[in-house]
């Protein structure tokens, strides 16, 4: 027999009443039972996102939401200035581009945080930026940015919007959205939603919402006007995707129950305990303000990431994430993400150790799990 257990940041797994609720029989959307249900989601949104604004449920990946945050604000022909600090602050560049609009970029090493200061002279010098596009999480070399100092920076600009890609962000790093002073941020139901893939949620600001009015990108599908109308009346413009949105009343229950604020700490503890870890084990980490979300580490030169990986999903039974492109082979990230505890941390550091040591890494079994241990004692049954 071999165990599933999925340790990558995204799909994460689903808990087993979500699932059940997920497995009910469809009912028609246009009801006053989806409705209802629809209602109940929407208000629930709002609190994990900590804003009084509407957050639209869109049907479609995080990359949808992406989409719609720029075909709904911008031009062809805004400046735009993205952070550029790995995989996704490209997908926000190239989105940019394929609309004709204009991009500067700050370029990082990944692994590196966006700064403030950066962003501040960027704005001083180029005064007509339309908008400031990073992610909150940088899945692809586990960064978490300050999206707080960064709102503090861009929020003094009438004319220009913070866009922020919160995929693996919120729901595991307390994001204040009206405090803050966010004008557009996204997520999607795979990450800290704790649902399988398809939905994503996106909420803007007055601010971002009077642009939206100034836009003039064709758009369809992903008219936010047309969403907002529809949502406001406990429905979707187009067909939503259902049985996730009744997924996501449960999900949102289990935070209710939970507490948020015992949300984002389990989400920092298994964070510091995986960190903890890994350093342990004698591994450098990637990112130098690491996310909750998940770690990333590099591998000695010798080891084939891919394989690892490879090895670790199909004959163990772990499935963590690689690096993606010039990081391919070089790291490995592990999750802690979404419905993960303290024993799924136990779990995937302790296969990882085995995993190593039959890789040829010379490793003190239990030295990563004492680690973490040290830290997750005291998290336990609280």
């Amino acid at each position: 027999m071999l165990k599933k257990y999925l340790i990558a940041p995204g799909p994460t797994p689903v808990p087993e009443k979500v699932l059940l609720e997920m497995t009910k029989p469809v009912i028609h959307h246009r009801t006053s039972e989806f409705s209802a249900t629809f209602e109940k989601v929407a208000n629930g949104l709002k609190k994990v996102f900590s804003t009084e604004q509407d957050v639209l449920m869109l049907a479609g990946s995080g990359t949808a939401a992406m989409e719609a945050a720029v075909v709904n604000t911008l031009n062809p022909g805004d400046n735009v200035l993205v952070i550029n600090a790995g995989k996704f602050g490209q997908r926000w560049r190239d989105i940019c581009k394929t609309y004709g609009i204009l991009v500067s970029t700050i370029d990082m090493d990944w692994g590196k945080a966006a700064k403030p200061e950066e962003i501040e002279q960027f704005l001083k010098a180029n005064p007509d930026t339309k908008a400031v596009l990073l992610q909150g999480s940088e899945t692809s070399t586990t960064v978490y940015h300050p999206v707080e100092e960064i709102a503090k920076v861009v929020r003094k600009n009438e004319n220009t919007l913070l866009i922020v890609d919160g995929i693996t962000s919120i729901g595991v790093h307390d994001t204040k959205f009206d405090e803050w002073g966010i004008d557009i941020a996204i997520t999607g139901s795979q990450k800290a939603f704790m649902l399988p893939p398809g939905l994503s949620l996106i909420c803007l600001s007055k601010k971002a919402w009077n642009f939206v009015e100034k836009s003039t990108i064709p758009r369809y599908y992903l008219d936010l006007r047309k969403e907002l109308k529809s949502q406001k009346q406990a429905t979707t413009a187009y067909t939503p995707a259902l049985t996730l949105i009744n997924g996501l009343a449960v999900v949102l229950e289990m935070f209710e129950e939970e507490g948020l604020e015992n949300v984002y700490k389990r989400h920092a503890v298994n964070g510091e305990a995986t960190r903890a870890a890994v350093k342990a084990m004698g591994f450098k980490l990637l990112a130098e303000t690491p996310s909750n979300a998940a770690t990333g580490f590099y591998l000695p030169e010798d080891i084939d990431g891919g394989k690892l990986v490879k090895f670790m999903r199909e004959k163990v039974g772990i499935t963590y994430a690689g690096g993606q492109d010039h990081l391919k082979g070089r790291i490995v990230r592990i999750s802690h993400l979404g419905y993960h505890d303290a024993f799924d941390t136990i779990t995937a550091i302790s296969g990882l150790e085995m995993g190593l040591r039959k890789f040829g890494v010379d490793i003190k079994l239990g030295s990563g799990i004492a680690a973490a241990e040290e830290i997750l004692q005291n998290y336990i049954g609280e």
